[in-house]
């Protein structure tokens, strides 16, 4: 299975992870969409930008990314 076909077949679990989180009406669900909300980032930036593969970059966009989603999972859950 190549590159492409794994990347999508992930995002479409994650996708599905986030919908069933979708249900729940709780803060820890908002941290949880937050979180995969990340990882499908991730997911895009290092299957289909190809950013794996270049030394660096992948954390250069993820790890200010991660921050970001952090303070908001944090307002959200201590709010």
């Amino acid at each position: 299975m190549d590159t492409g076909t794994r990347t999508w077949i992930l995002l479409a679990g994650l996708t599905a992870a986030t919908a069933a989180l979708a249900g729940l009406d709780n803060r820890f669900a908002a941290a949880g969409m937050l979180a995969l909300a990340w990882a499908k980032a991730r997911t895009i930036l290092g299957g289909f930008l190809h950013l794996g593969s270049a030394p660096g970059w992948l954390a250069a966009f993820t790890l200010p990314l991660a921050i970001w989603l952090a303070a908001l999972a944090g307002l959200r859950v201590f709010s």
